[in-house]
C-alpha cells in the first residue's frame, strides 16, 4: 500500500501535468492558425500537437485519480512525456521547421516544462515504491 503524503504528491503532479497538457492542446487545436505566425511554425504541426496532448490529457488525469496509482501507467505517462521533450528538441535541431526566435523559445520552454514534470512524477513514483516495500 502507498504512503497517503506520497502518493498525494504523485497524483497532484500527474493531476498538474494533465491540466497543462490539456490547457496547451486546447490552445494549439484552437489557436493554431493564430499562432503560427506568431511563432514561424506550421498551423497543421500546431494543430496536430494540440489534438495528440488531448487524449493524453484525458489519460493522465485518469492514472491521477484512481485510487491505487498504477506504477506501470505512470511509466507509460513518463516515457510519453520524455518522447514529447526528444521530438521536440529533434524539431528544432532537425531543420524541419524554422520557427523565429519567439518558436523556438516556445518548443523550448515547452520541453523544459514536460521534463520538469516527467522527473517530479519519477520522484512521486520512486517515493511510492519505496514506501510500497
Amino acid at each position: 500500500m502507498f504512503n497517503t503524503q506520497s502518493s498525494s504528491f504523485l497524483r497532484r503532479v500527474l493531476l498538474a501535468d494533465a491540466l497543462t497538457s490539456f490547457g496547451t492542446g486546447l490552445l494549439l487545436t484552437l489557436d493554431a492558425g493564430f499562432l503560427a505566425p506568431l511563432l514561424g511554425l506550421p498551423s497543421a504541426l500546431l494543430s496536430e500537437a494540440g489534438l495528440i496532448l488531448l487524449p493524453f490529457a484525458a489519460l493522465v488525469a485518469y492514472v491521477g485519480t484512481r485510487e491505487q496509482v498504477s506504477p506501470r501507467w505512470v511509466w507509460a505517462v513518463i516515457l510519453c512525456n520524455a518522447l514529447w521533450v526528444i521530438d521536440s528538441i529533434a524539431l528544432l535541431l532537425s531543420g524541419w521547421v524554422t520557427p523565429n526566435l519567439a518558436g523556438t523559445v516556445f518548443v523550448a520552454a515547452q520541453a523544459l516544462a514536460v521534463a520538469v514534470l516527467a522527473e517530479l512524477e519519477y520522484v512521486g513514483l520512486r517515493k511510492n515504491t519505496a514506501l510500497a516495500v
